[in-house]
């Protein structure tokens, strides 16, 4: 197989596994699909290209500005090139098929300001600030995300851009079987020309008539006519999306291209799998297809945890005269400890001990827990309050930086509640394959609190689930965001 061939392949099949939810719409939206698209380029920027322009910027500006290159500046670039790889997640604007600049440019300035604030509030905190020049500072602040702008601009136009409207070096493309994972496939094809994949269309035993959803003329006929086709026109790359169950045709379409020196690929039909980070990886090199998997692998992982801990410590420095005084009311109005414990599922499964101001009289970690209700006779004087304005969450910062929870994640429940539901909802353990967090994706979408049906569980799951199919660390920002703008006036706390 020829570099090139391997390179699309890996492309198409990658954007055939994100947009396994055509028919089942992401519940964070077209958006977040259409940057996944482009995943291992602005990862490239992200976690590499991004961050040393940053630094570079940095150095470059010390000069003019007669900085010393000291430990100070070294210190200063480190936190730079850290936050700008956690907080900024690629220049989206200038992706390819990405047709909302106006969009990118907002959310890039977004992401900057991030930073910024960031690297500000370490300043201010620590004083470090006091060891640097301002205006160099301001000018560093305004020059870096231009230099940022800049390059992948010109990256864009250099090494993206597809070349003129004849494509003239795109490849002569067709699709066997006119199925699900070969419309996404070809839709993807004609969508996206950075691929330099010319689609030319499918062939498929089934009559248009069966076909609704192929566009008119894109149907060349039967798989017998395959082998005649592809020689008349020169085609160069073939994509098999056939069942498993047509094996048998598979095997005889293969005996009659061997006469020939076409590029052949088979497209997997993943879309009977409910994927959870799909992604193709190998086993002591074997090569094997990831169906349902943890989004935190590898560099993710680094990433969410670095991020975790240093959101925690922000927070905790800023908010334990808030804990402080919560933990005084909680001993001074009712009998009892400060502190609730109850063991509850962590990541892949694992008990862990999460701690909570005490809201209630009873202390219920059994076989049996009866879940919150509006009103609810146990609550402490104090408890109503507490719960409705999330400060009984508080104290599970500490488990964040334990390592036994994360800031966002799905809600952990009741190890009595996990067990009831597991037999009852599809995929419900899945959640499980992370840290359970302080808030979560379906925490901000309306489902905290009670779930006093199963309609409401099945709903906060799978908003935890989209929540692992797409995360990102803007997405955990917007969640933390969220949950803050909402803790004094969440009708569904009690």
């Amino acid at each position: 197989m020829h570099q090139d061939d391997h390179t699309h392949l890996m492309k198409a099949t990658e954007i055939g596994l994100f947009d396994n939810y055509i028919e089942r719409p992401s519940l964070l939206g077209d958006r977040f699909r259409e940057f996944s698209n482009a995943a291992p380029m602005v990862s490239f920027f992200k976690l590499f290209l991004d961050p040393i322009l940053v630094v570079a910027c940095l150095y470059a500006l010390s000069v003019p500005f007669q900085i010393a290159t000291d430990g100070h500046e070294l210190l200063l670039a480190a936190f730079a090139f850290l936050l700008t790889a956690l907080l900024l997640d690629g220049v989206f604007l200038f992706v390819p098929g990405y047709s909302r600049p106006l969009l990118g440019v907002g959310r890039f300035s977004l992401e900057w300001l991030a930073v910024v604030v960031s690297l500000t509030l370490l300043g201010r905190l620590s004083g470090f600030d006091d060891y640097f020049y301002p205006p160099f500072i301001l000018t560093w602040f305004v020059v870096a995300p231009v230099s940022l702008l800049v390059t992948h601009a010109m990256f864009r136009w250099l090494v993206l851009r597809p070349d003129g409207d004849k494509r003239a070096d795109a490849k002569k493309v067709i699709i066997i079987g006119a199925n699900q994972p070969g419309l996404v496939l070809a839709k993807n094809m004609q969508e996206h020309p950075f691929l330099k994949m010319d689609f030319v269309g499918f062939f498929d035993d089934r009559t248009e008539d069966r076909l609704p959803n192929v566009q008119k003329g894109k149907l060349l006929g039967g798989l017998k006519e395959v082998n005649s086709y592809v020689k008349a026109h020169n085609i160069q790359q073939i994509y098999i999306s056939l069942p498993m169950t047509a094996q048998p045709r598979v095997v005889d379409l293969l005996e009659q291209l061997q006469d020939s020196t076409v590029s052949i690929y088979f497209v997997p039909d993943l879309f009977v799998f409910d994927l959870i980070n799909a992604r193709f990886d190998n086993v002591a090199g074997v090569p094997v297809v990831a169906i349902c998997e943890s989004p935190f692998l590898g560099m993710n992982g680094v990433v969410k945890r670095i991020t975790d801990i240093i959101l925690s410590l922000f927070i905790l420095s800023l908010i334990w005269p808030i804990l402080l005084a919560v933990a005084i009311a909680v001993k001074i109005t009712s009998k009892g400890p400060v502190f609730f414990k109850q063991r509850r599922y962590g990541e892949d499964g694992q008990s862990v001990l999460v701690y909570k101001f005490r809201s209630m009289k009873v202390m219920e970690d059994g076989d049996k827990v009866t879940q919150a209700t509006r009103n609810d006779s146990r609550l402490t004087p104090i408890g109503g309050f507490i719960r409705k304005t999330s400060l009984d969450e508080l104290p599970q910062f500490i488990n964040v930086l334990e390592g036994k929870m994360s800031i966002v994640g799905p809600r952990p429940h009741a190890n009595a509640h996990n067990e009831q539901y597991r037999q009852l909802i599809r995929g419900y353990m899945i959640r499980h394959k992370v840290r359970p967090g302080i808030t979560g994706w379906a925490q901000v979408n309306g489902y905290r609190g009670e779930t006093d049906t199963l309609e409401k569980m099945q709903r906060r799951v799978e908003y935890d689930l989209d929540y692992l199919r797409n995360w990102s660390v803007w997405l955990d920002v917007k969640i933390i965001w969220q949950t803050a703008t909402m803790m004094f006036r969440d009708r569904n706390a009690f």
